[in-house]
């Protein structure tokens, strides 16, 4: 077995009571219905999870951005996953690839150019699920963003799409190179979508868990927006797999879960945030990855005002908290941690600040386009 980061190592050994419900959509939770938790053992170092691999550095979900990330001291690779025609996994942001790929200068896909309906969002352009893996291997990745990141849009066209098992076998291959071991974070894009389509992502994510050594004994985090996809696999899984822990991702607190809008569930991303909440997710999910402004909001000034209760709610019912995302760029950082230029212009010490003000709020880890940065901020503690 490899050896682990101390990081790694101690979040794995926590203890999780995690239910396994059956209903694709969680009823309202009563006083009979939460079973006791435990708090999470605290972690050595809070994780540092590359969000799409090192996205600020390198185009997103391309292998040369993971590699970087492992390169740069990153715990976790984070890869979105996404259904070609055929059922392979791949890693997009979006199943639109209108603006992560070459597709649309194409003239042999052109024909592909669809409008849909994607978790009630009308959307046109290109879609995955139009693709085979063949087709998609003939188109090469670009930044998602590249005002904000001009240095990765130079590099646009030189990358693939990745498929899920070639990310694994990256990160398989530097762990035998470098003596840690790389955990992934894959995250199930629009499961309840890629469900009514015929393209489930639950069922080709368990099965790459039981098919892949490497997936048996590496830190696995599976997260999702939607309740149901994360209880449809821990169904699955059950608890056999004590490597893999499952992550509800909490959006906008004002907005209701996919697949809750579809069952008619009219409560929010911020229900989920309240102490009854919490408990609920705690009968399914091992943590929580809420956007960061619900763990430290900006106050009138654009700064980072106090910390919420967030973190003490949760680890109070056994959930581990990973926040997203951390960014170098002045336009995603408080204003006192930019630096001089515009939006695009990096301050990688603002950065560094502002996870250590995260790690200090008692986080246990975050996601961030800048691996090498988070690794310094949470390598040099809180100041």
């Amino acid at each position: 077995m490899l050896r682990l980061r101390s990081s790694l190592r101690v979040t794995l050994a926590a203890a999780f009571l995690a239910g396994c419900a059956t209903t694709p959509t969680p009823p309202p939770v009563t006083k009979a219905a939460v079973a006791p938790t435990e708090a999470p053992a605290p972690a050595a170092k809070p994780l540092v999870i590359a969000h799409r691999g090192a996205s600020a550095l390198r185009p997103e979900h391309t292998l040369a951005a993971y590699a970087k990330a492992i390169e740069d001291g990153a715990d976790v690779i984070e890869p979105d996953l996404v259904s070609t025609r055929d059922g392979v996994l791949v890693a997009r942001h979006e199943n639109d690839i209108s603006g992560t790929s070459n597709v649309a200068e194409l003239p042999e896909f052109a024909s592909r150019k669809r409008t849909k309906v994607i978790d009630g969002a009308r959307l046109t352009g290109w879609f995955t699920e139009d693709f085979t893996l063949a087709e998609l291997k003939t188109l090469r990745a670009r930044e998602r963003i590249p005002k904000l990141r001009p240095a990765n849009a130079r590099l646009n066209d030189q990358f693939e799409i990745p498929t899920f098992d070639e990310i694994v076998r990256l990160a398989q291959q530097a762990s035998l190179r470098t003596g840690r071991q790389i955990g992934l974070y894959p995250e199930l894009k629009h499961p309840s979508y890629f469900r009514g389509i015929g393209l489930p992502l639950e069922d080709k994510l368990v099965d790459a868990l039981r098919r892949q050594p490497y997936l048996r004994e590496a830190p696995v985090f599976i997260q999702s927006f939607e309740a149901g996809s994360l209880r449809h696999v821990r169904k699955a899984i059950g608890h056999g797999m004590p490597n893999v822990r499952l992550t509800q991702l909490i959006g906008n607190p004002k907005q209701t879960p996919p697949d809750w809008r579809l069952a008619g569930d009219t409560r929010t991303y911020g229900d989920m945030l309240t102490t009854t909440g919490l408990r609920e997710v705690a009968t399914y999910a091992d943590g929580i990855g809420p956007e960061k402004n619900s763990v430290v909001p900006r106050d009138a000034q654009g700064g980072l005002g106090t910390p919420t209760a967030v973190v003490r709610n949760a680890h109070a019912v056994g959930l581990l908290v990973h926040p997203y995302t951390f960014r170098p760029e002045n336009a995603f950082l408080p204003k006192a941690f930019q630096t001089g230029g515009d939006d695009a212009t990096r301050s990688p010490s603002g950065m560094v600040r502002e996870v250590q003000a995260f790690v200090a709020a008692g986080v246990d880890g975050v996601f961030t386009d800048d691996p090498a940065l988070g690794r310094r901020a949470i390598d040099a503690g809180t100041p």
